[in-house]
């Protein structure tokens, strides 16, 4: 018999690529797993609604979303804009997210700030409007202390436009409940400074009326305009983490987060937010899945 022959075949750059891609230490694999990651939860952040909020959110904790709290951050904040209506279902995700991860509560919070200064300088209303429904259910989830919310209210009415009479307006709408309730003192000043408007302004009357339904709900005790709508209410006041922030605090968006980034401590890191994540599902559900 001839002796076997054995033949070496160097590998090509495609074996080596497949190998990289199951090796957690390589930059390949790194990036794949980041575009997975970018996918899922922008996937689950599209389909989230008051019926399934509670499993989507449980599906979010099943990714990475302290490495990924950028994109998580962005796609929130992409996904109200686009869908307003859903405002009240974001900002209670965010509240159920923010107790067990207040940094990432604060990122949104600080980013939604931050949009508020750039679209009213800008006089760019339509993204402002988005932006302060936002922060006024952020208000209302106890996400975001009421201090902000008067700022803000003394800004669009220091000099006051239709536009910026408005925007005051509908956001009182949202949170004038909570207002009331944690700040009667600020929100009858504010409200003096509409009766001004009402009797003294230059306003033209859509403007003039619009003031004037908010102060007959004022007269109803806001009874029209609940805080948090049925189904929404996921948090115990005991476990709420307020953020105090003020329209004078830095609160530049933080880019850099949304980018992928090589890790050299990967799989440790990884396998603590696994020890995190059968915590906080254990504590939460009641299993270790």
């Amino acid at each position: 018999m001839f002796p076997t022959r054995t033949y070496y075949r160097p590998l090509s750059r495609f074996d080596i690529y497949k190998l990289a891609l199951i090796d957690e230490s390589t930059i390949e694999y790194q990036r794949s797993a980041w575009e997975r990651l970018k996918k899922s939860i922008n996937s689950k952040i599209n389909k989230v609604n008051t019926s399934n909020l509670p499993s989507i959110i449980r599906e979010l904790f099943n990714n990475n979303i302290i490495r990924g709290r950028g994109l998580l951050a962005h796609n929130i904040i992409r996904a109200q804009i686009a869908s307003p209506f859903y405002t009240p279902v974001y900002a209670a995700l965010v509240s159920v997210i923010n107790t067990i991860l207040p940094e990432i509560g604060e990122l949104i919070a600080k980013h939604l700030i931050s949009s508020f200064h750039h679209t009213y300088e800008q006089n760019d209303k339509i993204n402002c409007l988005s932006t302060i429904k936002f922060i006024g259910h952020f208000i209302n989830q106890n996400i975001l202390h009421s201090l902000v919310a008067l700022e803000m209210l003394v800004v669009l009415l220091e000099n006051p436009t239709d536009d910026s009479v408005e925007l005051a307006i509908e956001f009182l709408n949202i949170c004038v409940e909570k207002l009331s309730q944690v700040s009667l003192h600020g929100l009858d000043s504010v409200f003096s400074t509409l009766n001004n408007l009402l009797n003294e302004s230059s306003l033209n009357e859509c403007t003039l009326h619009i003031i004037e339904v908010l102060f007959a709900i004022r007269k109803d005790q806001f009874k029209v305009n609940p805080m948090i709508q049925p189904g929404l209410d996921l948090v115990d006041e005991s476990d709420q983490h307020t953020h105090i922030i003020t329209l004078d605090d830095p609160c530049e968006p933080e880019p850099m987060l949304n980018i992928f980034r090589y890790d050299d401590q990967y799989e440790e890191n990884e396998n603590e937010y696994e020890e995190f994540r059968r915590k906080i599902i254990s504590e939460s559900y009641g299993d270790k899945q």
